[in-house]
């Protein structure tokens, strides 16, 4: 008893920082035989079980204790890792039953090493899952000795945030690998139809004017190899033809999506080349496909009908658009731009042919309708006008054209003779009540002979709107500005009614 009160002194003096001369310890430090420091034991103070749980516990992510037969004897768990809470009922059972079948082997073996004395013990990763297997996670062990009675520390690290990135990065490689192959696959495509195709094909940058691809046919028809070709910049192989103008000039064409190619003659073959340019973006920059082909002779055949119905729809004086159902402008020629005063067909493509006409949409169904009922519709007249100019009498030609499912309608329209667009089409009866109307001067007041005058009027504008109409009454009272109640009393009034049951409501 006397000697562990004499030990209990000295610890007590070690503690307070005195040694047995009643010398200060604190801070005293020993050298190993390789030079490094170390603390006194006695400098360290006993640490509680329950401080040291926390320490530890805050020190690794998982800590385990278990016995030298792979028992489990506690679980630490990180405060930060709630989900790991549901790993303490892991106590007093064997921790194999919580590793997956792979990892047995792994942890059997790092632990017989350990046990054996092996001061060289490595970090072992171990993947833990549930008896059923509906999930697992991976956590890097490191073993250390904690007491004489073969009590085992593990303490763990969790592997699941690498684990996480290593998948992310697999799955970005794989997808890497799989864009990398469908990009040569589209790079063989576009090799092999470009080497297939016998027209004169160039790419060039629309900000440079430099080549960035051309196929066999326009190494042929330009007189350069490939590789000269690649070097150098498109305005370059061309005479009189600055490259700035040429490239300006391709993509004017392009925008407009004219078909008039642009010419231009080859520098030292004195050939002239018809190009037709297509302006397109990839990858953030804007390209050009430019189709190039010697220039067509002028002698057209006769029998060309192509080449012919090409010619006219420039050249002609006739105004001739092509529409949709909805009457929207797809193309339209130099003579429908004169009558509207439009400088370019960009200001029209898009719009709608009911924006120029003077009764818009009603002048638009009519004619559609009546051509989609027959396949034609001739002579409508009406007005037109632009912008900025007055109104002009013209008479319209509709034709209804196939284009696979849907319909397009071609409009031709000519200028007319004479400010009155609509044509004498009364019948009979409305000139015998105009000739009525003239014998009432001087057998009734002025009064009664202009009443009688308006309705001879009010009765040729309907008859005129229900033939123009093709007998649409909707149509009609649209045209009229009416309503289709105001036109059967009208229809009625003037016994024009009855005379075509079968109209079209």
């Amino acid at each position: 008893m006397r000697t562990s009160s004499n030990a209990q002194h000295v610890h007590d003096q070690r503690a307070e920082g005195l040694d047995d001369g009643g010398t200060d310890t604190k801070s005293r430090s020993k050298m190993t035989s390789r030079g490094t420091k170390y603390w006194d034991s006695g400098a360290i103070p006993l640490i509680a079980p329950e401080i040291l749980g926390n320490i530890i516990a805050e020190v690794a992510d998982l800590g385990i204790v278990i016995s030298d037969g792979g028992q489990v004897l506690s679980v630490l768990v990180n405060p930060l890792y709630d989900s790991f809470r549901a790993l303490e009922r892991w106590e007093s059972r064997d921790i194999r039953s919580a590793l997956t079948s792979e990892s047995i082997p792994k942890f059997e073996s790092r632990l017989a090493e350990f046990l054996a004395g092996n001061a060289q013990i490595r970090p072992v990763e171990l993947n833990h899952s549930d008896t059923v297997g509906s999930w697992e996670f991976p956590v890097r062990y490191s073993l250390h000795r904690i007491g004489p009675d073969g009590a085992i520390l593990m303490l763990g690290r969790d592997l699941r945030p690498v684990a996480e990135m290593q998948q992310q990065l697999v799955k970005a490689q794989v997808a890497l690998e799989q864009d990398y192959e469908v990009q040569r696959e589209n790079n063989t495509r576009f090799r092999v139809l470009m080497d297939a195709t016998s027209e004169a094909m160039v790419f060039l940058s629309a900000e440079t004017g430099q080549i960035s691809e051309a196929n066999g046919a326009a190494v042929d028809l330009l007189g350069k190899s490939h590789a000269d070709l690649m070097e150098s910049r498109f305005g370059d192989i061309f005479q009189n033809r600055k490259a700035g103008d040429l490239i300006g000039d391709l993509t004017t064409e392009a925008i407009a999506k004219s078909d008039t190619p642009v010419m231009t003659t080859l520098r030292n073959a004195e050939i002239e080349l018809a190009i037709t340019p297509t302006l397109f973006r990839a990858a953030g920059e804007r390209l050009i496909l430019c189709r190039i082909a010697p220039r067509a002779p002028q002698d057209a055949r006769p029998t060309d009908l192509s080449q012919n119905l090409k010619g006219l729809y420039h050249a002609a004086t006739d105004a001739i658009l092509f529409a949709t159902e909805e009457g929207a402008i797809l193309s339209a020629n130099d003579g429908f731009l004169n009558l509207i005063d439009t400088a370019h067909d960009i200001s029209v493509r898009g719009a709608n042919l009911a924006d120029y006409l003077q009764r818009g949409s009603v002048d638009v169904k009519v004619m559609i309708e009546n051509a989609t009922r027959s396949g034609r519709m001739r002579m409508y007249a009406t007005r037109i006008a632009g912008d900025y100019g007055s109104p002009r009498p013209i008479e319209i030609s509709v034709t209804r054209l196939d284009a696979g499912t849907n319909n397009i309608f071609a409009f031709v329209m000519r200028e007319s003779g004479s400010s009155d667009t609509a044509r004498d089409i009364s019948s009979s009866s409305s000139e015998d009540t105009m000739r009525s109307v003239k014998e009432l001067v001087g057998q009734a007041t002025l009064k009664d002979i202009v009443s009688e005058t308006t309705n001879v009027v009010e009765k040729m504008c309907i008859e005129t709107a229900v033939t123009l109409t093709m007998n649409n009454r909707v149509a009609a009272a649209e045209m009229l500005g009416l309503s289709r109640q105001s036109l059967y009393v009208k229809l009625r009034k003037f016994g024009l009614l009855a005379r075509d049951p079968g109209a079209n409501e």
